[in-house]
């Protein structure tokens, strides 16, 4: 029986954030830019004229200007970054069976088979070619038998390239590479491996598994396979359907709008809270209404990725106001987010305020320490039942 070779792309839209603002305003290109906030901000994406001068995402935005002064920062666009990864999905999601939207900004895309009609590599070029041709955005991809070895083919491929990792050739491949290229591999772990005589995946390859589990533990086991080309083939195509929600079923039926709005936004604010505790953001949110004759309406509409509570709260009152039959008692209110993506650093680009984000992350380690009810907004506590 012969064995089946897996093809595994994965797509990366380079620099994703930055390509947007120039199409969005032409006269950025080839002029050093950085998105993200201002001065007390820090950098969530940069062009490549910005890398030159030492500048990396996560940095501070004041020490990325103090290397670079005459930079370009920018945020403008933070509607358009919704609107070009939902572009890019609709492509993908009509050219092949199987894909994982891994961000906001990235894909997996399984092409195993198709090798016998128009090969895997071919089919690929093809995909990345109309993907650039239809958005304008640049897109580098690597092809490979695992996704690990894709995304390293593709972080090679940079920018706007492509390179496929025949079957057979992993080693070739990764053997070579420095062990601070390996995904998950960050500063410290690069300086500890370093420190015990490993510069190359090579180096890595040779060692004993038991060695590196005795230094690095469950990862030492984990860096030993991926250099010897072992990963996972497998994808999650489940990701538009997961979802996170919250429902409440009252004891007495109610028609009074201010009550029904702060539960609404009560519901918003825990879900909102589950949705950065799984560090997810949310495209889509839906309100559901259950009647006391137990009819049940939902709507829903797609939104800027977020896990802002103000914007979700804005957008759940929307639905709301749309839906309801007013008047008429309600039973039951739910609020639903899906089609989620990871939580990443470039979050705080759709909100363009770092205060909000901070304050976020404060509000929800208070919840973490002290339990979800201690922090509420005082239009819930006001039309809080009597316990």
């Amino acid at each position: 029986m012969n064995e089946l070779i897996h093809h595994i792309a994965h797509f990366d839209l380079d620099s994703f954030f930055v390509s947007v603002e120039i199409l969005n305003d032409p006269t950025l290109k080839g002029k050093p830019v950085l998105v993200g906030g201002y001065e007390r901000g820090v950098v969530a994406a940069c062009s490549y004229e910005a890398r030159k001068f030492g500048i990396q995402s996560a940095m501070p935005m004041k020490k990325a200007l103090q290397l670079c002064p005459h930079a370009v920062v920018t945020s403008n666009s933070r509607g358009e970054y919704s609107k070009y990864s939902r572009w890019v999905t609709e492509i993908i999601a009509s050219k092949v069976p199987l894909f994982e939207k891994a961000s906001i900004d990235e894909f997996y895309i399984d092409f195993t088979g198709m090798d016998k009609f128009f090969g895997a590599g071919k089919y690929a070029m093809e995909l990345r070619e109309l993907i650039i041709k239809e958005t304008g955005l640049p897109i580098s991809c690597g092809l490979a038998s695992v996704k690990f070895i894709s995304k390293l083919a593709t972080n090679e491929a940079k920018p706007n390239g492509f390179l496929e990792i025949p079957y057979g050739k992993e080693k070739d491949f990764l053997w070579p590479l420095a062990v601070e290229k390996i995904n998950g591999v960050g500063k410290q772990t690069e300086i500890q491996l370093k420190n015990l005589g490993f510069y190359k995946m090579e180096d890595i390859a040779k060692a004993k598994p038991e060695f590196l589990e005795k230094h690095l533990g469950k990862w030492g086991e984990a860096l030993w396979k991926k250099s010897h080309g072992i990963g996972s083939v497998i994808l999650d195509t489940e990701w538009e359907q997961k979802s996170i929600s919250h429902e409440n079923t009252f004891d007495t039926d109610h028609s009074d709008l201010e009550f029904l709005y702060s539960e609404l936004v009560r519901l918003t604010e825990k879900t909102a809270y589950s949705l950065r505790d799984d560090e997810k953001l949310t495209g889509c949110i839906t309100v559901k209404i259950r009647y006391s004759d137990f009819e049940t309406t939902s709507r829903q509409e797609t939104v800027d990725y977020t896990a802002w509570d103000d914007r979700l709260i804005a957008k759940v009152k929307d639905l709301f106001g749309k839906s309801w039959q007013k008047g008429r008692p309600v039973r039951l209110l739910g609020v639903r987010f899906s089609q989620l993506i990871p939580f990443t650093m470039q979050m705080s680009l759709f909100e363009n305020n770092s205060e909000k984000l901070n304050l976020y992350k404060a509000i929800d380690d208070i919840k973490d320490r002290f339990g979800s009810k201690v922090v509420t907004k005082a239009t819930v506590i006001k039309n809080k039942p009597e316990e």
